[in-house]
């Protein structure tokens, strides 16, 4: 009975991008994952924005994913347990492509998270500019974010409530 009652909560009342911006201050994270390896041997970088929670709140991942239009996978894999603690596994969304970060991702963050994920989110952008490891396609973000793109009419009301 009670994920009939989950199911319909949904239907009546939909996630909202403010709802998930809270949802990301707690369980999301702005990152790096490695790359293709260039030709010196390093591997490039890839921004990426990741949503990590127990396989439990897979449902919700994936709402998130649908009312944000976004494509990729969600992994479903075991947690690290290498201190010794029984963890559960954990439903995982990776983004790292390009245009969904340019078109979903930094408008739907972009000056509307507060706190430490607000600097993680800022810092993030900046070390994609600065990191000599990410492509030159992937810094294209951070000139658009330091060109003021972002704060043009369409970002800042595309993902209003």
């Amino acid at each position: 009975m009670v994920p009939m009652l989950a199911a319909k909560q949904f239907e009546t009342n939909p996630l909202t991008f403010d709802y998930i911006r809270g949802l990301i201050d707690g369980e999301g994270c702005f990152s790096f994952t490695p790359g293709y390896k260039k030709s010196d041997g390093r591997k490039q970088k890839q921004p990426a924005f990741v949503l990590a929670m127990h396989e439990r709140d897979e449902k919700l991942i994936r709402l998130v994913k649908e009312k944000l239009g976004l494509r990729n996978k969600i992994y479903n894999h075991k947690s690290w347990q290498g201190d010794g603690v029984k963890r559960g596994r954990r439903a995982t969304l990776i983004v790292r492509e390009f245009d969904q970060l340019k078109d979903i991702i930094i408008p739907l963050f972009y000056k509307k998270l507060h706190g430490y994920k607000g600097t993680q989110f800022v810092n993030w952008l900046e070390k994609i500019g600065s990191d000599p490891d990410v492509s030159d396609r992937h810094k294209s973000l951070y000139r658009l974010y330091k060109w003021g793109i972002y704060d043009e009419e369409r970002f800042l009301n595309k993902f209003k409530d």
